[in-house]
C-alpha cells in the first residue's frame, strides 16, 4: 500500500502544510483503530485516507481526515494533498468529488498544478473574547467570532500583522477552551506584498499545537476579510515557521480555496489494515 507525504499550499518542498495521503484499493475503509494508528505514526497535522466509490453516485471517492489524536470533520490541506496525488499519478482528471463528513466536496485541477476546492462557507457569529484565550495569546484582541460547528474554531482579530507573527501561545491553556482551536488574524501590513491578510492557527485540543496552512480556517477567514476589504477574491498568508498562500473566492454559502501542492515522499506502508 502506497503512502505519500505532500506539502500542500506550496509550490516547493518543505513549505506549506504537510499531509499524509493513503489511497486505498478496496471499496471500504479499514478498521478505525488502524486508521488512527497510521495517523499517529505519520504524526503530521492530518493524514487523509481515501477509497474509490462506485460509478454513478454523487461522489467519486470517500475521504476521511485524522490528526495524530482524532478524526476531524473538515480539512482543507489534506483534501488538496489527496487531489494532488490523484491528479499527479493520473488516477483522476478534471473535477473530483469527495464524500466526507462535511458532505460532498469537489476539487478541480487548473493550470500550473493549481487545485480549487469548493467548501461550505463558515458562519461567523460575534462573541465576547474568552478570558482563557486572551490570557493564552497574551496580546490585544480586537474582535472574536465563533465559526460554527463544522469548523469549530474561535476566530480572533489582532491589531496588526506583527502581532500575529509574534504570537507564542500557552498551548495547554488553549487546549482547555473547547472546540477545535483558535484562528488569529490581521490585515496585511504591506498592501503590495502579494497577500491581503495573515493568519496562524492553533489546535492543541486535537493534537496540533500549530497548523501551518489550514484550508478549513479560510472558509471563515474569507467571509471575515471579504466583508472588511470589499472584495470577494483575496489571498491569505498563513503560518509561523512554515508558511503558505491560500487564494479565496467567496460565493455566498460556498468558498473556493485554491492552492498548489508537491509530493515530497512516496513510499510503501507495510503495516496494512
Amino acid at each position: 500500500m502506497r503512502i505519500r507525504i505532500v506539502d500542500a499550499f506550496s509550490e516547493r518542498p518543505f513549505a506549506g502544510n504537510p499531509a499524509g495521503v493513503v489511497l486505498l484499493d478496496s471499496g471500504t475503509f479499514p478498521d478505525d483503530t488502524w486508521l488512527q494508528q497510521v495517523a499517529a505514526e505519520v504524526n503530521l497535522a492530518e493524514t487523509a485516507f481515501a477509497h474509490p466509490l462506485p460509478e454513478g453516485g454523487d461522489a467519486d471517492w470517500a475521504l476521511r481526515w485524522l490528526t495524530p489524536a482524532t478524526e476531524v470533520d473538515m480539512c482543507g490541506h489534506a483534501t488538496l494533498a489527496t487531489a494532488h496525488v490523484l491528479h499527479s499519478t493520473g488516477t483522476a482528471t478534471g473535477t473530483v468529488r469527495f464524500r466526507t463528513r462535511s458532505g460532498v466536496l469537489t476539487t478541480t485541477a487548473g493550470e500550473g498544478g493549481a487545485i480549487t476546492m469548493d467548501f461550505p462557507t463558515a458562519p461567523l457569529t460575534p462573541v465576547e473574547v474568552p478570558l482563557v484565550v486572551a490570557d493564552a495569546l497574551g496580546t490585544e484582541i480586537r474582535s472574536a467570532h465563533d465559526t460554527g460547528p463544522q469548523v469549530g474554531d474561535l476566530l480572533v482579530e489582532l491589531a496588526d500583522e506583527k502581532s500575529v507573527r509574534a504570537l507564542s501561545p500557552d498551548f495547554r491553556a488553549l487546549a482547555g477552551r473547547g472546540g477545535r482551536g483558535v484562528i488569529a488574524t490581521a490585515p496585511a501590513e504591506d498592501p503590495e506584498g502579494g497577500y491581503d491578510f495573515v493568519s496562524r492557527c492553533f489546535f492543541p485540543a486535537v493534537g496540533i499545537d500549530e497548523d501551518s496552512v489550514t484550508g478549513s480556517a479560510h472558509t471563515a477567514l474569507a467571509p471575515f476579510w471579504s466583508a472588511r476589504l470589499g472584495r470577494d477574491s483575496l489571498v491569505g498568508l498563513q503560518g509561523g515557521a512554515r508558511t503558505g498562500f491560500v487564494r479565496t473566492t467567496l460565493r455566498g454559502e460556498r468558498t473556493l480555496l485554491t492552492g498548489t501542492a508537491v509530493t515530497v515522499i512516496d513510499g510503501e506502508l507495510l503495516a496494512t489494515g
